[in-house]
């Protein structure tokens, strides 16, 4: 039950190719937007199509994985963990952050 504390699980498509980065310190970081989809039927009776985005990120060798195979429009699914962050613009705004940091992606779909 520890690793319940702060698990997401999703299944979703890429929204754009990957962004590789090699650091400085020669680790790996891939970062990618996911977009989630659900249906229901309000109360008029109409289908409605809610999608959520989500911003991806992967360290290591599962960024190298998805650098190197991931692609837009994909489908995968990712285990990961949320993290929230906060960072200044240049003009010293304070902007948040929501991401995934993940630690399993799972490729779907047919092989290329």
């Amino acid at each position: 039950m520890k690793n319940l504390r702060n698990s997401v699980q999703l299944i979703g498509r890429l929204g754009k190719d990957p962004e590789v980065k090699q650091l400085t310190s020669g680790k790996t970081l891939t970062t990618f937007s996911m977009a989630t989809s659900d249906s229901y039927k309000n109360a008029q009776g109409e289908k409605v199509e809610d999608t959520q985005w989500h911003n991806i990120i992967a360290w290591g060798k599962t960024a190298e994985i998805a650098g190197e195979y991931l692609k837009k429009g994909q489908e995968v699914a990712v285990e990961g963990k949320l993290v929230h962050r906060s960072y200044e613009t240049n003009s010293g705004e304070k902007r948040y952050v929501t991401e995934i940091n993940i630690n399993e992606l799972l490729m779907m779909g047919k092989k290329n």
